[in-house]
């Protein structure tokens, strides 16, 4: 199936690892001019190098921490002045620290705030000219299951992403008529540095650890980056011109409600 991506300009935050990362790979694979940022600018510049050399496609390798609207205004200004206005964007971004409801101050909610919501509206604020202008537009925001089931020990992810995802579905209302899709993806137990995190501290094995943190997905394991960025890369192509304002689960069967 030829998904119609030769030639767009994609925008993926965060894209030095995990599914940041699979998705630029997997945008690149399908002959975008894809950019790719995230705050490291070593691990950024080994994947871009990686992207490059394994897909032959343009690639642009800026330095940014999209916490700071400064930063994604100029991150964009860039992407603009390389490739041209993005037709893409997959905004992601690191999660709020885990914890429970007395262990955050004003300071971490706040902080909530801006890692969750407040760069996905400003990574919005500045792409989405140029795609009205175009008329032609694929927003995505990489988020968590916690929008469809709240997660024991992420209080604040369970707080503030699900307002994430009202702004994107009220987004796809208001950008339906200028053809720009808006749909939030909710990753459920997916094979990165994040869900790794636990594995020192539990003393298993590698192999041990994985199988438990796959244990209650009904396909019995956890999810890969590649998998993930499948579904997004459908999402961001043309082949998916009739499907925006959803919250796409892909979370191996973890969430068990209907909606």
């Amino acid at each position: 199936m030829d998904l119609g991506l030769r030639g767009k300009v994609a925008l993926v935050t965060a894209a030095s690892k995990g599914m940041g990362r699979a998705c630029a790979f997997g945008l690149a694979a399908e002959g975008a001019r894809v950019a790719m940022c995230a705050r490291n600018e070593g691990d950024l510049k080994t994947t871009a190098e990686e992207v490059r050399t394994k897909t032959k496609a343009d690639v642009l390798a800026v330095r940014a921490d999209v916490t700071k609207a400064e930063e994604v205004k100029s991150l964009v200004a860039q992407v603009k002045q390389a490739f041209g206005d993005p037709d893409i964007l997959i905004a992601n971004c690191g999660g709020p620290p885990r914890g429970f409801f007395e262990d955050f101050d004003d300071d971490a909610w706040h902080g909530a705030v801006e890692v969750s919501l407040m760069s996905t509206v400003r990574l919005i604020r500045e792409v989405l000219p140029g795609m009205r202008a175009k008329r032609w537009g694929r927003i995505l925001t990489i988020q968590s299951v916690s929008v469809k089931q709240p997660l024991p020990d992420l209080l604040l992810s369970n707080a503030v992403r699900p307002g994430v995802a009202g702004m994107m579905k009220s987004l796809a209302l208001q950008l339906g008529k200028d053809n720009i899709l808006v749909n939030t993806l909710c990753p459920g137990k997916i094979l990165t540095d994040r869900l790794l995190g636990g594995l020192k501290q539990s003393g298993l094995s590698r192999e041990e650890y994985l199988a438990r943190q796959g244990a209650d997905v009904p396909l019995g394991r956890v999810g890969t980056p590649e998998e993930f960025a499948s579904v997004a890369v459908f999402l961001a192509s043309e082949r998916a011109s009739y499907v925006t304002g959803v919250a796409v689960q892909i979370d191996g069967g973890l969430v068990r409600g209907l909606l």
